[in-house]
């Protein structure tokens, strides 16, 4: 006999190969199609529902404690989140911590984000290290009402990441100005009221806290929009210019990133340091080529090798696709790898200040053990000035 004490499942995700997963859902309702990965990372998910890299994927939590630190404005890496949905192995608890001013619920309804929870994250975790990230369709219905054979046909419509420059959806609406710091206790975000360089960020989906570490570096920070020309950036008289991380497919994106890069590199010396989609920018820009990968990195706690220093840092890193370290022109050097499997992480040329990293040295969430690389843009700053 059925369980009458059984809840009927209120939310449903749908794989392309016709998976299916029922939970209980939570914030929004409707319905999303998206890429599915999975983040490692056991604190930030509030960075990570925030941060634009993660346009056109819901994300999978290993970590099972989603929720007990609530959500709060400062956490925000851009305005709104950004990643379609969450899955979670339990449901979001109630928030303890200081910090806190509202719960996960109460604020991804008011975002309009889907979360399922319920779901048996190791199994869904291995499904996607051994098939690829699929594509997905999650559904929130209360009154637990679904059609699964048109949710599984609307995770096969989905045309996934390849080819999608995703940068110009996420990307400033036009210049600002940025000057704040780092969060530091006890007075939280401070301006920096002493910068010692003028950068120009290229938004190719800005984390704010990658914008804080520049300002901590002693930047005056100008952002631009990812589509900005070389005239644009150079308008600004800066002393060095900064590529920001982001979603989607690199080599589309680099249709209009990569020409302005090579101009900026062909006209001027200006140090350039890039992270993340702003890493790969500047790989296509010297020559290389990008590849998807299989599942890509997500999570806090990714093991990177400096190869000029012998050092191993614990990086945070949110990435689907890869610069082809194969393909590395002469005069570009391979300074980073993943310990995990050997994947590029960065890269610099030879005779001028110019290098990126695939991970994330601002980390939020994750280790600061790759800050000095800001450090390094404002060293190669202050030495051509000197």
């Amino acid at each position: 006999m059925p369980d009458r004490n059984q809840k009927k499942p209120t939310a449903c995700l749908a794989l392309a190969d016709g998976t299916v997963f029922y939970g209980k859902g939570f914030g929004a309702t409707g319905q999303a199609e998206a890429e599915l990965c999975f983040n490692t990372a056991m604190t930030g998910y509030q960075e990570i529902m925030t941060d634009p890299s993660y346009a056109g994927q819901i994300v999978t939590f290993t970590f099972p404690h989603i929720g007990n630190t609530g959500v709060n404005v400062e956490d925000d890496e851009t305005a709104e989140p950004v990643a379609a949905g969450m899955v979670v192995k339990w449901d979001p608890t109630e928030p303890s911590n200081w910090r806190a001013t509202e719960n996960l619920t109460a604020w991804l309804t008011a975002k309009g984000r889907i979360g399922i929870g319920g779901i048996d994250t190791r199994r869904l975790t291995r499904a996607i290290r051994q098939q690829g990230a699929p594509h997905v369709a999650l559904a929130h219905d209360p009154e637990g009402n679904f059609d699964v054979e048109a949710l599984v046909a609307a995770a096969r419509g989905f045309k996934g990441l390849v080819g999608l420059d995703l940068a110009k959806d996420v990307t400033c609406a036009q210049s600002y100005h940025w000057n704040e710091m780092r969060w530091a206790w006890p007075e939280g975000y401070k301006p920096q009221e002493a910068p010692r360089h003028k950068v120009v960020a290229l938004d190719y989906g800005a984390k704010r806290n990658i914008l804080r570490c520049l300002a901590s570096a002693g930047c005056d920070v100008t952002v631009l929009p990812a589509t900005a020309t070389s005239e644009e950036v150079l308008a600004h008289n800066p002393d060095g210019v900064f590529l920001s991380n982001g979603p989607g497919d690199p080599a589309a994106t680099g249709t209009y990133a990569v020409p302005m890069i090579q101009d900026i590199l062909n006209k001027t010396d200006l140090p350039v340091f890039g992270i993340c989609l702003g890493h790969q920018m500047l790989a296509l820009a010297l020559g290389a080529k990008t590849i998807k990968m299989n599942h890509g990195h997500h999570g806090a706690n990714h093991p990177v090798k400096d190869h000029e220093t012998g050092k191993v840092e614990i990086t945070s890193m949110n990435h689907g696709f890869a610069v082809d370290s194969q393909t590395l022109p002469d005069g570009v050097r391979e300074t980073h790898t993943s310990l995990f499997d050997g994947s590029n992480c960065g890269i610099r040329m030879t005779d001028r200040p110019v290098f990126s990293v695939q991970h994330h040295p601002e980390a939020s969430p994750g280790p600061q053990d790759s800050f000095y690389l800001f450090e390094r843009f404002a060293e190669a700053m202050e030495a051509r000035k000197g």
